[in-house]
């Protein structure tokens, strides 16, 4: 991957944190800095598994990879946000 690869995932990860989170009901208990740590490993983890269900590279916008980032970053909110209340 290169460094415009890095950079693209990074600011795509932004994005998908905050849709993550958003898909969340209700108040999640952790700061902006998590979600987009949450969504820039989303991000990461999600081209894998979408390149590892061949749907990475289609004509267009990859709709099932965004989904797929998108639905981990929920979950990484969901997860993170539990943690943080049992505290």
């Amino acid at each position: 991957m290169e460094i415009s690869g890095v950079i693209s995932a990074i600011v795509i990860g932004i994005v998908i944190g905050v849709l993550g989170r958003l898909v969340i009901p209700g108040r999640q208990r952790i700061g902006i800095l998590w979600t987009i740590a949450i969504g820039i490993v989303a991000a990461f983890i999600g081209t894998g598994i979408a390149s590892g269900l061949d749907v990475a590279d289609t004509d267009g916008v990859d709709w099932v990879e965004w989904l797929i980032q998108i639905a981990l970053a929920a979950l990484g909110v969901a997860a993170l946000s539990k943690v943080k209340l049992r505290r």
